[in-house]
């Protein structure tokens, strides 16, 4: 199968794409073969082992696995003796490992039914981003009627949660640059908040905000919520190589106890059954995947690029 490959971290220069075996599968594993894989924020971090903290977990000195990517959507090819959910030849979604290839094996666990109103390029920008989004409403204890702010709003996971939130009956702000704030508009935000001319805080109080990918300090998210409302940190950008905005997210969480605002920190992590959920507000209309732009597998250079510099609006995909 053709795959894309790197053996070292680095920019999107390090990518290339070769020819290797088709991986096993066994007990839980499916293999899927991709139609189309999602290209976000976590594949960067990834690639480049930035911040130098997650090379723990994916190599200190080269990457473990040369693959690549997690979300995935496509046709399943071959299953594990133990899985008793999925069959040869059913059309599925979710998350797995080296998606940026023609063949990826996935957890039984991680996978879906991919919603029958999307296209596989459209189904592979759900997955992690949605359920990221779906994970940080529920983990804020989102109400009806409630006023929420979602940062980030223009990229992977804030518009789906721009669109989530409002499927649970919040009325919603979303902030981002100049340029996006049209696409925001569009995803059905209430308020959008251009944060080059206007500062998130003055729009408040909230009863919940998402700060996705962002880095305002503790003191200005706090005093753009109400007495009692609610923060939750999705990731984060800056705050140097070594730890990224880790320092943040956990200095919120250990403040969190003393004060009547609620701070806490999320990593997405999909799983079946939020897949689900996510796929039936799909299908009932109320969710729509926003694919930004699709390039080809042998573009994924071209995608990380993309990406990089910033460019995108909701998701890019490959196509395979």
């Amino acid at each position: 199968m053709r795959a894309i490959f790197r053996e070292t971290y680095g920019g999107p220069e390090v990518l290339h794409l070769e020819r290797v075996a088709r991986p096993a599968v066994k007990g839980k594993d499916v293999l899927v073969r991709v139609r189309a894989a999602g290209v976000d924020r976590g594949a960067w971090h990834i690639m480049t082992g930035r911040p130098y903290i997650a090379r723990l977990a994916f190599g200190l000195r080269k990457p473990k696995d040369p693959a690549l990517g997690m979300d995935l959507a496509g046709i399943v090819e071959a299953v594990g003796p133990e899985v008793t959910q999925f069959a040869v030849g059913d059309a599925v979604y979710g998350s797995g490992r080296g998606s940026f290839a023609e063949y990826a094996v996935a957890p039984e666990t991680k996978l879906a039914a991919k919603p029958r109103n999307l296209s596989f390029e459209q189904a592979a920008a759900v997955p992690v981003s949605a359920v990221t989004a779906f994970q940080g409403l529920r983990a804020g204890k989102i109400q009806p009627g409630q006023k929420v702010l979602v940062t980030g709003a223009s990229g992977g996971v804030g518009s789906y949660a721009v669109q989530l939130a409002k499927a649970y009956g919040a009325h919603v702000a979303g902030a981002c640059s100049t340029g996006k704030v049209g696409f925001v508009r569009g995803l059905g935000a209430d308020q959008v908040i251009d944060y080059t001319r206007e500062d998130f805080v003055d729009a408040g109080p909230f009863d919940l905000l998402l700060d996705i990918a962002g880095n305002p300090p503790i003191p200005r998210l706090r005093r753009a919520l109400t007495a009692t409302g609610t923060a939750v940190i999705i990731g984060g950008e800056g705050g140097g190589k070594l730890g990224g905005g880790l320092h943040r997210q956990l200095g919120a969480v250990a403040l969190s106890p003393f004060i009547g605002q609620r701070l806490t920190m999320l990593f997405g992590l999909v799983g079946t059954a939020d897949l689900q959920e996510v796929s039936r507000l799909i299908e009932a209309g109320e969710v729509t995947p926003a694919l930004d732009r699709s390039f080809t597998l042998a573009e994924a250079e071209d995608a990380l690029r993309y990406l990089e510099d910033g460019h995108v609006s909701g998701k890019v995909a490959l196509s395979v």
